[in-house]
């Protein structure tokens, strides 16, 4: 299990990966569309479109939606769920909570699997946006009109989110770590314990 310094600093991370993609997740600024000071805006969940007033829109239906829109809007709230879930199973694990003391091994492996989850999280997120920005692009290229579109800054905050839930992933569920911290430490023991002797 890695240290409490490098699980808070992982369970930070995908901390703020979980809100950079739930924040991702309920922008407008998905899929971008604009001609001179009109601007159109769409999002998983509504589109926004204006000059100098912007009115939104909710979508009635999601069934009604590109399927792109369907999948990367399920696939994000599954992220969601998961980190949710890694967050609370990961809180169980830390050296840093009280949670298990007594059993050593078990609250190792419970930060470990934290961490695993926060890692096919992000791995989730990145994947399903740049599945989702492949198809922006493909369309755009494939189009004929003048107005195409283009995607947003949502898209780059999702990318964000993905990427620091994976770190922090990777922090809290890194064993060579401790297995480096521990083999310090002993030997550290022995020299100090081999002076005593002397």
């Amino acid at each position: 299990m890695a240290s409490s310094g490098l699980q808070l600093l992982g369970f930070c991370l995908a901390v703020a990966g979980l809100a950079a993609t739930a924040a991702a997740t309920f922008m407008v600024e998905w899929k971008l569309q604009s001609q001179g000071s009109h601007r159109m805006n769409q999002g998983l969940w509504m589109k926004c479109s204006g000059s100098h007033r912007t009115t939104c829109e909710i979508y009635e239906s999601l069934l009604k939606l590109p399927f792109e829109v369907q999948v990367t809007s399920a696939v994000m709230l599954l992220s969601i769920l998961i980190s949710t879930l890694a967050l609370i199973v990961s809180t169980v694990g830390m050296k840093c909570t009280r949670f298990m003391e007594q059993r050593v091994k078990t609250k190792s492996t419970v930060a470990s699997i934290g961490g695993i989850m926060f890692i096919v999280s992000g791995l989730l997120t990145v994947i399903i946006t740049s599945w989702y920005v492949n198809k922006i692009v493909q369309s755009f290229h494939k189009s004929q009109d003048i107005l195409r579109y283009e995607f947003g800054k949502a898209v780059f905050v999702s990318w964000a989110g993905g990427l620091l839930t994976v770190a922090g992933g990777m922090f809290l569920s890194c064993r060579r770590c401790a297995r480096s911290s521990s083999g310090s430490i002993s030997s550290n023991q022995l020299i100090s314990n081999g002076s005593n002797y002397v």
